[in-house]
């Protein structure tokens, strides 16, 4: 439905506040059980940081995982979960979504036009943890074309991420992606992103947009296509202003903004906050953000909307932020792109950080890390190992046969040029690895010292340092057709050498409102606030601040509103 025609009656069964993976599901599961729903979004599309996520979802137990023969037991993953999240395994919670994850992706399976499709060989990210999966945990939306949806998502659905496109065209982890890094090699890959490449440069010419969808925006757009299909109403560029309650202190409705004037919206069963948590409030970051003094040392892969709204709207009636997290923020290593308009762009180091010949160092040339680990991992050990005083960085260094085959950043590899890359300062290149520590203010002799011992074990398909290429998740992230004996291992040794700086970044915010197992948020005295539920990222994580696998924010996000939305429909006393 068009945001133009939402009923002007103002009362509904269900009010959610934000429109990404939690605030849909929430909405589609609740219409679909007979409740009346309106989604307000402050943004004037739909999707939020779930829109340039790459939309996979860590679903343990889920039906495709059956389909392939793998039937585990809950206790399985819920050992892994207890074993990574230590002191804060919140065993109702945790419990809550391994039981609601598989029910909800049967749900949207089979009566929505969410489809998906398994993630048969993601391995959990610490393959040495008893419980880690070696695969068959996840889940990501099945692509779609944009023109199958129809012009009404069309209209509501955040474009992809510039910085994580080709071009502007999303490529999907798998098969897809594959196809690219071996176009090169293989006469079938560059095939595949020739047919790829030209519909996207086709779409662009006739459609001014591209229309193949996968990642995020696949996710988002099959949410709304769902929540339409359902009767949702949804209003963009709409931001609630406040929560309504009644004497007793139930919520009972929102003061929303938009276009229309200031309104109050009655919700009969319950509001819903999915705003997409606070990593755009400059405040709060300086406050709970480690190595942050003014709150600007960080850069964020979501959009500038999510301010913390939720949160405070949250607040304002007695619930209360979660600060007992292992971590407040789900980290992830980012460059700085700048482009010769003078904008700024943000880099997501997913890929390149686990191929093979390339490391990470920090200024005084040292390893740190298993390069290989994943993205909140890689960040946390910089943040924790640079020394105070620094400024918080390191640099992925490689050489020429790295660039050959893998991106290093935003620089893609051959035949891709690099010289934009080099000329805006984005890529720094050496003919040697003393020339290239030079340029770019890194120790020379500690850099020469770490490359010479790290190509020395590399070569037999070691890393005594740090362990790269030992689980499945590290051999998943290298190279099968890597020549030499470790998919996640070779030297560099063949110049000329490449350097980009890395610095602290985000995906998004763990620490969110104070929640029982049913998504109702709690007061200082540990009681639900009557009508108020907060999923997504305005939920406290329940992975607790920790990142054991890819995929923990986007599947409890999914499976909380999933949850959040049956149980209102399910509420007495209240009419479609």
């Amino acid at each position: 439905m068009n945001p133009a025609t939402v009923s002007e009656s103002l009362t509904y069964d269900v009010v959610v506040v934000g429109s990404g993976a939690g605030g849909l599901s929430a909405a589609v599961a609740a219409a679909h059980g007979g409740a009346s729903v309106l989604v307000v979004e402050k943004a004037d599309v739909c999707g939020g940081a779930t829109a340039w996520s790459g939309g996979w979802m860590w679903t343990p137990r889920n039906l495709f995982a059956h389909a392939d023969g793998v039937h585990e037991d809950r206790a399985q993953p819920r050992r892994y979960l207890e074993h990574r999240l230590g002191d804060e395994f919140d065993a109702a919670k945790v419990d809550a979504f391994l039981d609601g994850a598989p029910e909800m992706v049967e749900f949207f399976e089979r009566h929505t036009a969410l489809q998906f499709v398994p993630g048969a060989a993601i391995a959990d990210i610490h393959g040495d943890t008893p419980g880690a999966g070696t695969g068959h945990r996840s889940v990501a939306p099945k692509p779609v074309s944009l023109r199958r949806l129809g012009s009404d998502v069309a209209a509501l659905l955040r474009r992809q991420l510039y910085e994580t496109s080709f071009l502007g065209m999303g490529i999907m982890a798998g098969p897809d992606l594959q196809a690219f890094l071996h176009s090169t090699r293989s006469g079938r890959a560059f095939v595949h992103c020739a047919r790829r490449v030209s519909t996207h440069m086709l779409d662009l010419a006739t459609e001014r947009r591209g229309q193949q969808l996968v990642n995020g925006t696949a996710l988002v757009g099959r949410l709304l296509r769902s929540a339409l299909d359902a009767g949702v109403d949804i209003r963009v560029a709409t931001a609630a202003t406040a929560l309504v309650t009644d004497p007793s202190g139930r919520v009972t409705g929102v003061r929303i903004d938009g276009p229309g004037g200031a309104r109050t919206v009655s919700a009969r069963r319950g509001v819903v906050l999915a705003t997409g948590g606070f990593t755009h409030d400059i405040d709060r970051r300086r406050e709970l953000f480690p190595r942050t003094p003014t709150g600007r040392e960080h850069w964020t892969l979501t959009p500038p909307t999510t301010t913390g709204d939720g949160i405070s709207l949250g607040e304002s009636v007695g619930g209360r932020l979660d600060r007992s997290l292992a971590s407040p923020v789900a980290y992830c290593p980012v460059s700085l792109v700048r482009y010769r308009n003078g904008r700024q762009g943000v880099f997501p180091h997913i890929l390149d950080r686990g191929k093979p010949g390339v490391i990470g160092v920090l200024a005084d040339g040292r390893r740190f890390v298993n390069e290989a680990l994943g993205y909140h991992d890689y960040t946390l050990a910089m943040i924790e190992q640079v020394p105070d005083g620094e400024e918080v960085c390191s640099w992925l260094i490689a050489d020429q046969q790295y660039l050959r085959y893998f991106p290093l950043g935003m620089a893609k590899p051959f035949p891709i040029p690099t010289w934009p890359y080099l000329r805006s300062g984005y890529l720094s290149k050496g003919r040697t690895i003393r020339d290239l520590a030079e340029k770019i203010g890194v120790d020379p002799d500690g850099l020469e010292k770490t490359v010479t011992a790290f190509n020395e074990s590399a070569r037999v398909g070691e890393d005594p340092e740090f362990g790269r290429g030992t689980t499945p998740f590290n051999v998943k992230s290298g190279d099968a057709d890597n020549p030499w004996p470790n998919p996640s291992l070779a030297p560099l040794e063949r110049g000329p050498f490449y350097a980009v700086k890395v610095v602290p970044g985000s995906f998004g915010t763990f620490a969110g409102l104070v929640t029982d197992s049913s998504s109702r948020v709690l007061n200082g005295d540990d009681r639900p606030i009557d009508g108020l539920f907060a999923v997504g990222v305005d939920q406290s994580s329940v992975m607790g601040g920790h990142y054991p696998s890819g995929g923990i924010n986007l599947g409890p996000a999914m499976t909380f509103g999933y949850l959040t939305g049956r149980r209102l429909a399910s509420t007495t006393g209240a009419t479609r």
